[in-house]
């Protein structure tokens, strides 16, 4: 286990950000944490990187007693924050740099490392530019190329997407993807549920607090959470034909707009064939059935669409 929170507390005030958190991220994996507005994610973030205590709970990194404030500790982590951390005045070159050496990179294997770095996120045309000329998704890319100077064992991600183009997005994705692929492990956050589908191999979500589920994209889908949802695209139906498609067991309605007919059912009750065998006395010019999505387990799970609140974690 590369890191683990333990029943962690953490208010502010008359507000509990955190209550009872337990979290563990494994060696290896790409771990996705999601949660509504408020549910905690980035204090969460910011107690696992030392920048914030707790009121009651135990920290652990990397198989160590090492209090995570330690400096041979945060050395081994690299932070990609939601808002941008890079001087304005700088170069990308001089704010690689300087982030390199804050870490402990020195010499000629720094000036190796910005180099890399650069390459690795295509702004080496670029490297002599200031932040303030570059575009949105530039920027983004430079914070990440900050956080991963060093060649931190744990990449930690708060919202590395937001407000960029759809390239610029790939393209951070792609990185994320080959980071892992080298043996870095990452927790990442994101209010875009495609990209957590695509980076993680493990996903918690986080309401309140606390962790209110965890597991695979595929085995959080398949829960039992969900209804299914069936359209059939048939020529010329009858009334009938819903009459009796709503008598099959598990099918909670079945509505008509002229040639299409969508049935839900129940959860886990695979009416697909039940549905289309009522069907098959009529051209049926198309059928899909619909499977469940990250978000309909979050929206099952939390009652909350990821972007509904405050920003107040």
């Amino acid at each position: 286990m590369i890191a683990s929170m333990t029943n962690i507390v953490k208010r502010y005030r008359a507000h509990t950000a955190l209550d009872h958190l337990d979290l563990a991220i494994r060696e290896g994996e790409t771990l996705g944490l999601l949660g509504p507005n408020g549910a905690g994610k980035t204090t969460a973030i910011r107690v696992l990187t030392g920048l914030t205590g707790v009121d009651a709970g135990e920290v652990r990194l990397f198989d160590s007693d090492t209090p995570v404030t330690a400096s041979a500790v945060k050395r081994r982590i690299g932070l990609v924050p939601q808002d941008l951390a890079l001087y304005e005045t700088l170069s990308a070159r001089d704010n690689l740099s300087y982030f390199g050496r804050l870490y402990g990179v020195t010499g000629a294997a720094l000036k190796a490392r910005v180099g890399e770095v650069l390459d690795v996120l295509g702004l080496s045309d670029v490297a002599g530019k200031s932040p303030k000329k570059y575009s949105g998704g530039m920027k983004r890319r430079l914070n990440i190329g900050c956080a991963i100077i060093h060649k931190p064992e744990l990449l930690i991600l708060d919202e590395p997407t937001v407000g960029i183009d759809p390239q610029s997005r790939n393209h951070i994705l792609d990185f994320v993807e080959e980071m892992n692929r080298q043996g870095t492990t990452v927790l990442y956050t994101s209010h875009y549920m495609e990209e957590v589908e695509r980076v993680c191999s493990r996903v918690l979500i986080m309401d309140t607090g606390r962790v209110i589920a965890e597991g695979s994209v595929e085995e959080l889908t398949r829960t039992s959470l969900f209804e299914e949802t069936v359209t059939l695209e048939v020529r010329d139906p009858a009334p009938a034909l819903a009459e009796g498609i709503g008598k099959v067991q598990g099918v909670l309605r079945c509505e008509v707009e002229g040639r299409l007919l969508t049935v839900t059912s129940t959860a886990g009750s695979q009416n697909l064939a039940r549905i289309l065998e009522n069907a098959s006395p009529y051209t049926i010019l198309g059928a899909s059935a619909k499977r469940p999505t990250l978000e309909d387990a979050f929206l099952a799970l939390t009652g909350k669409k990821l972007r509904d609140g405050s920003e107040n974690e």
